[in-house]
């Protein structure tokens, strides 16, 4: 059970996490979790060039050590980068100290203050952990969630999700995983497209 689009009360009860962004301008705010990995973040970032599009790369720390290369691409294109974590760890099922400790040991690859926490499952004391650790820390979360994840969602339907959730400001979140890979292939294109044509810019979270 997951909902597409972040409804008020979430977002009032963490006050502290950033859920969408409110201003004037026409952007969308596309977020990438997971990567990055061979095939399907190079596929991403050939899909994001077509239509001059940035987003925001949340990556495993251990997936950047494994293929540094890809990592190197997602930078060199203009992309932002986010701390995921090292091991995509849950926070709602890892003690405080263990999960402070895997996003260190992400932060020294990665060095940027945006964070997302895998899942989107965090404890009150491992946000004020994060904080005391990295002052400067963005915890990003979102207010659309395409459900690219979901293997029995329909290529369509996470299209439609994206689409039918979206407004200026809005953080959306797809995956560059295997698992989403079906998925996010097929929407993201046909989204950009239909936002390009819509008067959308398509933007970086700023650390």
């Amino acid at each position: 059970m997951y909902l597409i689009k972040t409804p008020w009360l979430l977002k009032k009860l963490y006050p502290e996490l950033i859920w969408n962004k409110n201003q004037p301008n026409r952007c969308i705010y596309l977020t990438f979790d997971d990567g990055p990995i061979p095939i399907v973040t190079t596929h991403i970032l050939n899909i994001l060039k077509q239509y001059n599009a940035k987003a925001t790369f949340f990556c495993i720390g251990d997936n950047v050590a494994k293929h540094p290369d890809i990592f190197k691409q997602v930078t060199d294109d203009g992309h932002a980068i986010g701390n995921h974590t090292y091991n995509h760890l849950k926070g709602w099922k890892t003690d405080n100290k263990t999960y402070l400790d895997n996003f260190l040991q992400a932060d020294k690859i990665l060095d940027t203050p945006l964070f997302r926490p895998p899942y989107g499952r965090i404890k009150k004391q491992q946000i004020r952990d994060l904080q005391a650790a990295r002052p400067d820390i963005k915890i990003i979360m979102w207010d659309v969630l395409s459900g690219d994840f979901d293997i029995n969602l329909k290529p369509e339907a996470c299209l439609n999700n994206v689409l039918k959730h979206n407004e200026a400001g809005s953080i959306v979140v797809f995956h560059d995983s295997l698992k989403a890979y079906d998925r996010v292939k097929y929407a993201l294109p046909r989204a950009l497209e239909v936002w390009s044509k819509a008067g959308y810019e398509f933007c970086p979270l700023i650390p």
